[in-house]
């Protein structure tokens, strides 16, 4: 019975697993093998010349630097903003609360599309654009920190009352409260946070096209569509090794960090 459901599980992964082996061995593969048919699993011939290219064609270091330290920003700005108004969400009593939260929710129906071109003049205005303040700022105080604060609150909902009653009786006030007793207990959920808003920090693509227009300040989504050629036909050997070193780390951390990521989750739908 193991090995069929370990069977079915192996057949049933391969629409997930094949296009990274795919991108991972054509990375590695001359244009003339990438373009064969019918296309072969393993490289007949290694070519590790397209990750040398990579860093030849375009500032690649330093693009790979800037998505890494914006997604690190966002995503310590998202916790902490979060974390405060899901606590505040969940246990501060104060008129229009849950008004007030369904205002805030409403910001996920929102598409970023819609909001692009009067955020742009907006930064245009303050002589922020062709900077890497839009793509903190936005996140931070967009879609995915509503997200993060409705996952905070839900989780600070389920934890028991008495661990704060216990906490006022021995002197500490709301803010002492919140940082030493809730926030500590609140690591499956801030687990998940940062790792979503890592995710959608690192593949942001549609901001830095509008915001940015200086290679040396380009992130990596954008980066992958300028390795062409002299008559603008993709070089499918030297993208696919830019993607390879774009998506395997973090491919990596979430693998070493899943656990958390579907525990803090499952804590949302304990209580209501």
């Amino acid at each position: 019975m193991k090995l069929a459901l370990y069977a079915l599980l192996c057949v049933l992964c391969v629409p997930f697993v094949f296009p990274t082996w795919w991108m991972v061995t054509s990375s590695v593969k001359p244009m003339s093998e990438i373009l064969a048919f019918p296309p072969k699993l393993l490289p007949q011939t290694w070519d590790f010349s397209s990750y040398r290219q990579v860093f030849e064609i375009q500032p690649f270091a330093q693009q790979y630097f800037n998505s890494l330290y914006i997604a690190a920003v966002v995503t310590a700005g998202t916790m902490a903003v979060a974390a405060l108004a899901g606590y505040a969400f969940a246990r501060i009593r104060f008129p229009g609360q849950n008004v007030l939260f369904v205002v805030v929710l409403t910001g996920l129906l929102i598409p970023s599309e819609v909001t692009i071109v009067p955020l742009f003049q907006m930064f245009h205005t303050l002589g922020l654009t062709n900077t890497h303040w839009p793509l903190i700022v936005v996140p931070i105080l967009g879609a995915p920190s509503v997200l993060a604060t409705f996952i905070m609150r839900q989780f600070f909902i389920s934890l028991p009352g008495e661990l704060e009653e216990a906490a006022r009786v021995d002197g500490l006030g709301r803010f002492g409260t919140f940082y030493r007793v809730a926030l500590p207990l609140a690591r499956p959920a801030l687990g998940a946070v940062a790792i979503f808003t890592f995710l959608h920090s690192w593949n942001l693509y549609l901001e830095p096209i509008v915001y940015l227009s200086s290679p040396e300040l380009f992130t990596l989504p954008q980066a992958l569509t300028q390795f062409v050629d002299l008559y603008g036909g993709p070089m499918w050997n030297v993208q696919l090794a830019a993607a390879t070193m774009t998506a395997l780390p973090i491919l990596v951390v979430f693998v070493l960090a899943q656990r958390q990521f579907i525990e803090g989750l499952a804590h949302t739908g304990l209580k209501g």
